[in-house]
């Protein structure tokens, strides 16, 4: 099976690795214009500049081989693309590849809201065209494109020459639209393509010229001549890798805790898939096992070790809770592990049970394996973990965490880079502040209910900033107990400004959607149009994002919430969000904060 997937930046180490391979094959392929190659990773990196967005898709075999791309320039002003170069490595025969390369690259732009896809090809006249090798490759390409429908326009003086070789042909893909092209939009696409992809070879008047020369409305296009029988009206294959990962387990369920009140239960979940599913934005992706080493690189090995035991030692139906807390002695450990476990616990309504460490263990599974997908290149990865485990500290547990999954992650991130990690449960993230407390690798941030009237109550205030090398290095923003939209997004705003400035390679972002209204262990206001702003602002850092389930226990408001803050972030990544920021304007809508 081919796999595509989008290349997003030069950021990470695969995506550098797809993009030098997708160099190789542009000169393998292109040799005249060889020196383009070396433009993709600027085009890339730099939509500013250009005033368009590149989309690079490449295909993919096993062991990471790139077997082809397609370049595509979306122009936001004309809300259309074009295909600017789409080839195969030299020596693959059929399999299909350029035809997958097609489709997919016709997904990319349907899901940009795009209104066409125009391409250019050389003529396939014998009387323009001499060389009989030439006109059969150009005969060769023209066919495949009309097995999609996607002929040249005609009528226009687009083909006239500008040096002694031929003019390419025009071609328009309406991507399963059904309006015919227009003049005015055919005149629009002509004057960009020409200003943006040959303004230093062709004159102003040239360009005026060709736009001119559109006369009919709606354009003609050429007749089929290659393939009699009309093409199927709707390519529904999805060919594209989705831009979303979602990684969940059912090991979770079995982590049941029948009391009244506790609230932290098995439907979360899905409540959660079921908002996602409304997105259409996210692809499943079977979690792996990961070993107990990477728990014990962010927790303390006799807190790992206790947890486990304790947990295989009980057998009855109710759970433990914490009632014993030997702080005054803590070198005296309580020889029963259940009496014990006050000794590594923070609360009393955080019980034990025999399957309590295989979900936290199984979660801490779904955290990794999302964040491999983020190494992969994949631009989100959420990890819809339960238990949750923001509140487990290196040596505790606490607030229904026993492991810390997105401590553990960025630990496991922090190796190929940089690490932010935002909290935004309503909460405060003592965990990973306490873990990463001393380094200055992981910044970690938290914007939470102030600790006065909030849980945990012993820490979250703003004068934590970190300790050694981790002095200034961890921000806390304590909001007021019924804090709205607007105190909330402020927050966020300079918690934003904040990881720009450290400019991590990854972001962590610990969700909870108790931040909502009516939920029952949270006092803020926001709705569902505050979580799309959320997911919108978060999306406009354009970071590879490892979002991580915590908090939330409305059911209403985690299908709700889930399906507006990956909304949100998802009008992030279309082409559109680049263009806003050619024009001076921050993606996220939210204002800049002032220096």
């Amino acid at each position: 099976m081919i796999r595509i997937v989008r290349v997003n930046r030069t950021l990470l180490p695969i995506e550098q690795e797809r993009i030098a391979q997708v160099q190789d094959i542009f000169r393998q392929n292109f040799a005249a214009v060889a020196d383009y190659a070396d433009k993709i990773p600027d085009l890339l990196d730099n939509p500013i500049t250009y005033g368009y967005t590149a989309g690079l898709l490449v295909s993919e075999a096993s062991l990471g081989r790139v077997t082809g791309f397609s370049l595509v320039l979306y122009f936001p002003t004309i809300r259309s693309g074009l295909l600017d170069f789409m080839a195969v490595r030299r020596g693959i025969h059929g399999g299909g590849t350029g035809g997958v390369l097609y489709e997919a690259t016709r997904d990319y732009l349907k899901q940009t809201g795009a209104m066409g896809l125009y391409l250019e090809a050389l003529p396939d006249d014998p009387k323009v065209v001499t060389d009989a090798a030439l006109l059969k490759e150009n005969q060769r390409r023209l066919r495949f494109y009309e097995g999609y429908g996607v002929r040249p326009i005609v009528g226009t003086e687009y083909e006239t020459p500008i040096g002694p070789s031929p003019a390419p042909y025009l071609l328009y893909d309406g991507l399963d639209r059904n309006a015919p092209l227009s003049r005015s939009q055919c005149r629009a696409a002509m004057r960009t393509i020409l200003t943006k992809k040959y303004s230093h070879l062709v004159s102003p008047d040239y360009i005026e010229r060709v736009v001119e020369s559109v006369i009919d409305d709606p354009v003609r296009i050429r007749p089929p001549k290659y393939i009699k029988t009309e093409p199927p009206a709707n390519h529904a294959v999805p060919r594209l890798e989705k831009p979303f990962a979602m990684v969940s387990c059912d090991v979770h369920q079995v982590h049941h805790v029948h009391e009244r009140g506790y609230v932290e239960r098995p439907a979360r979940v899905g409540f959660i898939r079921q908002g996602l599913e409304t997105t259409r934005l996210f692809e499943a992706v079977p979690v792996k096992h990961f070993g107990q080493e990477f728990i014990t690189a962010v927790h303390e090995t006799d807190f790992v070790n206790y947890l486990k035991a304790v947990c295989l030692n009980l057998h009855g139906k109710r759970p433990v809770y914490p009632y014993v807390f030997p702080i005054r002695r803590p070198e005296r450990r309580p020889k029963e592990l259940a009496v014990r476990a006050g000794y590594y616990c923070i609360d009393t309504f955080t019980p034990l049970d025999r399957n309590a460490f295989d979900a936290a263990k199984a979660a801490v599974d779904v955290a990794l394996t999302a964040a491999e997908a983020v190494l992969r290149g994949r631009r989100l990865a959420y990890a819809l973990c339960r238990p949750p485990g923001h509140h487990a500290e290196r040596r505790v547990f606490g607030g229904f965490c026993y492991f810390n999954n997105a401590a553990i992650a960025a630990q496991h991130l922090s190796k190929h880079g940089k690490v932010a990690v935002l909290d935004i449960d309503f909460h405060h993230g003592n965990g990973a502040q306490n873990i990463f407390y001393k380094r200055k690798d992981v910044l970690t941030l938290s914007i939470h209910g102030h600790p006065n009237f909030a849980y945990p109550y012993f820490s979250g205030f703003s004068d934590e900033t970190g300790d050694g090398d981790g002095k200034g290095y961890n921000y806390n923003f304590a909001l007021p107990e019924n804090a709205g939209a607007a105190e909330y997004l402020a927050a966020l705003d300079k918690a934003l400004e904040q990881v720009r400035k450290f400019a991590p390679m990854f972001l962590v972002l610990c969700v909870g959607f108790d931040i909502m209204k009516g939920d029952p262990t949270g006092s803020f206001g926001l709705n569902g149009a505050t979580m799309k702003q959320i997911g919108q602002a978060v999306g406009g850092l354009n970071m590879p994002t490892l979002a991580v389930q915590e908090g939330g226990y409305s059911l209403r408001n985690l299908r709700t919430g889930a399906a507006a803050l990956f909304n949100g972030f998802a009008e992030t990544l279309k082409p559109a969000a680049a263009a806003r920021k050619t024009n001076g304007q921050p993606p996220n809508g939210i204002k800049p904060s002032k220096p």
